[in-house]
């Protein structure tokens, strides 16, 4: 079963070396577990998306060039995400102004290639669906 996703929950990036923690402001419109509840438009760098360690994606210019110095030897760099969409899915159903919830099983592209994903919503409040 799908859950809400919160501040602070755990989530990680494919191409990144250590899993982080989501940003949730606390203005968001919803809450849950006495935590702010996430939308699928928090997915902006360095504010809802702080690091995930080093970054291994080639995508990345910092990487491929670190690589391309060491002789092809991958050389991953300090992860700063790109993302540039909303999660998806989301909730099936909008909460407030027209905007989806986040869901556990919402993935984000990261432009340098990477997918980030849910590890742990950290809250305990299931979404049925429809």
């Amino acid at each position: 079963m799908r859950r809400l996703v919160v501040h602070e929950a755990k989530i990680r990036c494919d191409q990144g070396t250590l899993p982080s923690l989501l940003v949730i402001p606390p203005t968001s419109p919803v809450s849950a577990d006495g935590k702010p509840v996430g939308t699928v438009d928090d997915y902006v760098p360095k504010k809802n998306l702080i690091t995930f360690g080093m970054c291994r994606s080639l995508s990345n210019p910092q990487v491929a060039s670190a690589t391309s110095a060491a002789s092809g030897v991958l050389t991953p760099q300090p992860c700063i995400p790109n993302t540039t969409q909303q999660w998806t899915p989301g909730a099936p159903f909008a909460v407030v102004d027209e905007v989806r919830v986040l869901s556990s099983d919402s993935t984000c592209k990261c432009e340098w290639g990477g997918t980030i994903d849910i590890l742990d919503p950290v809250s305990e409040t299931e979404i049925a669906d429809g």
